[in-house]
Parts: structure tokens; sequence; C-alpha cells
């Protein structure tokens, strides 16, 4: 590729013109195209130069014609609208023409002796020809036109565009596993006792609230005709503040006074329960001083990850101590009652769902679908189509760190050009063949061709992708024989 900064020599026109014509244009001077870009962009071949006109002079009442000009390699000739550079007078003559006949051309006005530069941007409808192409202009001073010029072009780049289009990678979509689509529902409820008591007073306090939150976890899988609680866990915590014995005896008692409740309200038939429970939740004391910003607040995590202090009961009377007991006060009253709290997790089974019905789940409730049951989706609609990557991208949304719905997702993204995408998600995949053709798809679409072939010779002997492989060599071989040309 020739300099961004090409220097094109407005010459004088040493070929016949009359003595007449040549007198009366009297433009001349140097353009540089400062700066240039050439791509292809979907369907679009798109041109941007910038082009200095600082040592052009263009005479008040006349014009330079600057036609940027596109030449294939078979003698392929395009030329795009000229780009008119005017001066004072003929710039006012311009604005005045009707539109009809100024439509196409790009005019500038030419301010002479002033730095100056115009921007030349066209986009046109990429022909195949134009990847192996050049990019010339031919510069009118004399007012001679194109038939007289056509011949005197002075070049400005050339082009060579990698395009993806001319590949069309051959993929394979993997299949998931079927599995049982095993669900949880988790919350937390801080639920109020009187002091040193563990039955449950469901309208004692605050309690109606956070009984509700349960029963309406417990209610949205019960009443989801999909759905079968397997199991129901209630985890129950207390804070450090009393003896390590009593609040032991209260976490305990209060997590089995939840989970009875919770029996006796729902029946919970043959579901699986279990009640546990933290005598002192330290883990969340720790947690919750770290993001405050209360007094002393270095020295109380020094205390609580004092790993020399094995009794609990020791280490709350050296909180006590902290400070004089201003901050410990503080903990009691803004901390310790988050520390106080049940947690609770409802488990639950997804009964296998038909092509038919998961269709309508897949945009209305997709995390009731199985991969399997989403691959299953996709096959339904055209290999490509709009709806087939759609259900996929679902897929990789409901399983993130899936590395079968990763690699679909991949699939999708090098088949509409998002080779960024396909690169994440391939990050997230594991060894497979099918992960493998995908990488090669992506070096041949980057046009990495020793790349993509080392890949495929990797998968000469797995039946399972040899028709992937054997077209996507083909097409290869015939890149690179167009290349050779």
């Amino acid at each position: 590729m020739k300099a961004n900064k090409s220097v094109i020599m407005l010459c004088l026109l040493l070929f016949s013109i009359s003595g007449n014509v040549f007198a009366q244009w009297e433009n001349t001077g140097d353009v540089r195209i400062a700066e240039q870009s050439i791509s292809k962009i979907d369907s679009l071949l798109k041109i941007n130069l910038k082009i200095d006109l600082s040592d052009l002079a263009v005479q008040s009442n006349l014009a330079v014609d600057i036609i940027p000009v596109l030449l294939g390699r078979d003698e392929q000739t395009l030329r795009l609208p000229k780009l008119l550079v005017t001066g004072r007078n003929r710039h006012i003559v311009f604005q005045r023409m009707p539109q009809k006949e100024t439509e196409g051309q790009r005019e500038v006005r030419r301010y002479n002796k002033k730095e100056q530069y115009a921007d030349y941007t066209i986009s046109i409808p990429y022909q195949k020809w134009m990847g192996r192409a050049s990019l010339s202009l031919v510069l009118d001073l004399c007012g001679c036109g194109w038939d007289v010029l056509a011949n005197k072009r002075m070049g400005v780049t050339d082009i060579t565009i990698n395009d993806q289009a001319d590949y069309i990678p051959v993929l394979a979509y993997k299949v998931p596993a079927k599995e049982i689509k095993i669900r949880q529902k988790s919350g937390q409820a801080y639920l109020d006792f009187p002091v040193n008591k563990i039955k449950i007073f469901p309208n004692y306090r605050n309690n109606v609230a956070e009984l509700g939150k349960i029963q309406a976890t417990i209610d949205s899988v019960r009443n989801d005709p999909n759905a079968t609680i397997t199991s129901v866990a209630v985890r129950g915590y207390a804070s450090p503040e009393g003896s390590y014995a009593n609040n032991e005896r209260l976490a305990k008692g209060r997590s089995e006074a939840l989970l009875a409740y919770v029996r006796e309200r729902y029946g919970l038939d043959g579901a699986d329960t279990e009640a546990s429970y933290e005598a002192e939740d330290w883990q969340g004391l720790e947690a919750r001083v770290e993001r405050s910003s209360m007094p002393a607040r270095e020295a109380l995590l020094d205390v609580i990850r004092d790993a020399s202090i094995d009794d609990p009961d020791r280490r709350e009377e050296k909180l006590r101590g902290v400070d004089g007991g201003e901050p410990y006060r503080y903990l009691v009253k803004e901390i310790y009652p988050a520390l106080r709290h049940s947690d609770y997790k409802v488990s639950y089974t997804i009964r296998p769902i038909s092509v038919e019905e998961a269709k309508e789940l897949i945009y209305n409730d997709p995390k009731q679908l199985s991969l399997d049951e989403m691959f299953r989706v996709a096959q339904t609609y055209e290999t490509g189509s709009a709806e087939f990557k759609e259900v996929f991208e679902i897929a990789v949304r409901m399983y993130p760190d899936d590395p079968v719905s990763n690699l679909n997702a991949a699939l999708t993204a090098i088949d509409a050009g998002r080779l960024e995408s396909a690169h994440r998600y391939l990050a997230k995949t594991s060894d497979s063949a099918e992960r493998t053709l995908a990488e090669a798809a992506i070096a041949m679409l980057e046009n990495r061709l020793d790349e993509a072939e080392a890949l495929l010779g990797k998968l000469s002997d797995d039946p399972s992708v040899a028709s992937q492989v054997e077209e996507n060599l083909r097409q290869i071989a015939a890149k690179r024989e167009e290349l050779a040309d």
C-alpha cells in the first residue's frame, strides 16, 4: 500500500490543449492526500479522504474537478462523484444551481493562500473486484472533461480488503446433554422473637411481613403447574451478643421452630426438610463492619480476625473493650440485628417440556427450560435465521457459565460476523472438536489462513466433523488460488 500522504502534482497538462484554452484556465498548484481510510462495512465500500488543498490556487470564476476512480485488476473502472473545488464567484453560482444539476457532486470553496482541507466521504455498493482494486484521482484543471483526462490518473492507494463474505465457514453446533431440571429459590427472613424465646409468634412486631416473604417464595413454586417441591431447608443465625451457649440454643431452637411452622402450614408431602444453624454469625459481622464507616472500624476488624482467639465469648469480650465500649454499643444497635436472620432455600424440579410448549416459554419464562429443550426449539427454525440465533442468545443468558451454551452462542456470533463476541464466548468453553472448528472459522474470517489450516488439520481424524473440515479446507484452497492470481 502506498503512503497515506500521496502527493498529487497538478500538472500543467502538457498534452494537446490550445493556447487560448490554456490561457483561460490558470488554476495550478499541488494537492495532497493527508489522511485516508477505505473499508468494507456490511455490503458497502466506504471511502474517506482528507485532501489538503493548501497549495492549490483556484481563480474566482473557475473550478478544479477532483474525480476519484476505482480501478480493478481486470480493468474494471468506476468513476465516483467528483469533488468540485470552486473559486469565490463559481461557488456562488454553484449554490444557486437547481438541486437536480448539483446532485451527486461534492463542492468546496477554495480560500487561496490559506491552509485548507476538504473531506471526501462516500459509501458505494461493494463488489468483489473492489477488494483488490486501486484508488486514483483524475484532476481537471482545464475543464477538458473526463474523455480527455481519463488516462491521466494519479495513484492514491491500493485497496486490499480481506472480505469475510468470501468465506462461509461450516460450523458444528453441540447438542446439550439431557438433564433433570433442578431449580432453587432462596431468601432471608428477619424474624422477631421475645428475649430468650424460640417460639414463633406470627403477629409479633414485623413477623407478618417476614413470614410473608417465605410464604411468597413457597407459593411461587407450589402454584407453578410445571414445578414440584423436592426440599425446603432453613438455616438460622444469631448475633454474637451474649454467651455462645445461649446463642447456640436460640439459633438451633428458632431454626427448628421456623421449619416446623413451614411444615405445618404447607404440608410439603414428599419433600425433604432440613433445619440447621450458625450459633454466632461472625462471618456476617466481619463483612458488615468492613463495609461500614463506623468508629474504630479497623480496631474491631483486628479483633474479629484475630486467629489466636478461639473462644467466641472471649472474642466478644475484647470487642466490648475497644475504645471504652462506644464502638461495641454501635454494633449492638446498628449491626447485630441484621445478623439475626433465617436463610431459607426451596429446591424443586421442572417437568420435561414439549417443543411446542418450549417455543412459548423460551420468550416468556426461559428459566423453566433446559439447554437441551432450548436446543430442540432452535432446530425448528432455519439454521442461521434470526429466530435460530435468538434462541442461542437466550440460552447463554440463562446459562452464562455453561460450556455448551457458550459454544453455541459463539457459533451464532461467528455466523453474524461478531468475532469479538465469539472470542469471549469461546473463552468459557471446554476443549472439543466443535470448539476447534469454531476457532478455525474465526481464523478464516480474519484471513489467518495458515492458522486455520493448522486447526483444521487437528480434526482430520475426527469423523464427527469430517464434512465441515473438508468444506472449510476447500474454501481456504479457493481463496489461496484467488490471492495467487
